[in-house]
């Protein structure tokens, strides 16, 4: 079987080392023609990754089409902002029949749309019944140094979600299949951005209590504006909402939470983000999320302080005051997560 994996940044290169078997055949597409040749040269990464070795068996191309043709399963594993673009050069090169994986985990910036919703628009409607949503907590240097993990895959389509266990299935990697994608593609955004101001929490000093606090209250929002959205409450107790957002919230390894950190330690957040080549979702997730609180009428806090303390100029001690300011009212409201109106 043929698995094209659209994209070599640290997560096309993690989903690339795991997948790799005698099974599949993988191609890796890569955008930039320079990383290209140095990695079929030396098969390291000098950018990402750089202590993974590539195995010899995954086939690096500059080729779309070559990466495309005759690919069972093709894996969208660019960052959100270049996925539109990426989506409308791949559609006439995907197989009619192809089972079609997003792995990226955010909003496109612009349109607020879930990937999922972004690859119906560009590759058509038909594609619903192949399409999936890949998360859940799957830090890319663990997954590449095949340590165990478990996934979720989610589709509206019982057939896809069962073609995305089989075909995406690995000794380390343990999948979950799910039938609510809205619910977790917002979970898979909305816990990067909880990540940054949990990172904040690691950088300013604040203790654990703070940093607990700020997780269990941000997995309350992100299933409040799910919920409103359409999405199942108890997706959000599972691996996309509660297990991915507690491991990119505690994790070294998280790029979100090491943003939020160095930003809680005086860095500047143009500074911060200039320190790695890597995209940190959250940062675009976080606009986007309150185009969509707006839309569905939802108040979330923690994201808004977030948004306004890289995208405003609001001080990070200003944002975490206005946090501790703000109006009480009982943990636990019932219509938030659908559960009637009491």
């Amino acid at each position: 079987m043929k698995v094209a994996i659209l994209g070599a940044g640290s997560w096309g290169l993690a989903l690339a080392e795991l997948l790799q078997s005698t099974e599949r055949d993988i191609s890796l597409w890569f955008r930039r023609p320079d990383l290209a040749a140095q990695v079929n040269r030396t098969r390291v990464h000098p950018l990402y990754l750089p202590e993974l070795k590539l195995n010899p068996g995954v086939k690096v191309t500059t080729g779309l089409e070559e990466a495309c043709s005759g690919a069972q399963t093709v894996i969208f594993a660019v960052p959100t902002h270049g996925e539109r673009a990426l989506a409308e050069r791949a559609r006439p090169l995907v197989g009619e029949a192809s089972l079609l994986v997003s792995a990226a985990k955010g909003f496109e910036p612009d349109s607020a749309m879930t990937m999922t919703e972004l690859l119906r628009e560009v590759l058509g409607e038909d594609v619903g019944e192949r399409l999936v949503a890949l998360s859940g907590p799957s830090l890319a240097p663990e997954v590449a140094a095949h340590k165990p993990t478990a996934a979720v895959v989610a589709a509206a389509s019982a057939m896809a979600r069962t073609l995305a266990v089989q075909r995406l299935a690995a000794p380390s990697w343990r999948l979950y299949a799910n039938d609510d994608p809205r619910g977790v593609e917002f979970a898979g955004a909305m816990k990067n951005v909880i990540a940054i101001a949990a990172g904040v929490c690691d950088g300013l000093g604040v203790g654990d209590n703070a940093k607990a606090a700020i997780i269990t209250r941000g997995l309350s929002e992100m299933t409040r504006l799910g919920v409103r959205a359409g999405a199942n409450p108890f997706t959000f107790a599972g691996l996309a909402g509660v297990g991915d957002c507690l491991a990119t919230c505690v994790s070294r390894l998280s790029r979100n939470r090491t943003l939020g950190e160095r930003i809680g330690r005086g860095e500047s957040p143009a500074a911060a983000q200039a320190e790695t080549p890597m995209v940190a979702e959250g940062v675009n997730a976080s606009g986007a999320a309150l185009v969509l609180a707006r839309r569905y009428q939802v108040e979330i806090p923690i994201t808004q302080a977030v948004h306004a303390i890289i995208f405003e100029g609001t001080s990070v001690a200003a944002a975490v005051q206005g946090l501790m300011e703000r109006n009480l009212r009982p943990e636990l409201v019932p219509e938030d997560i659908g559960l009637g109106d009491a």
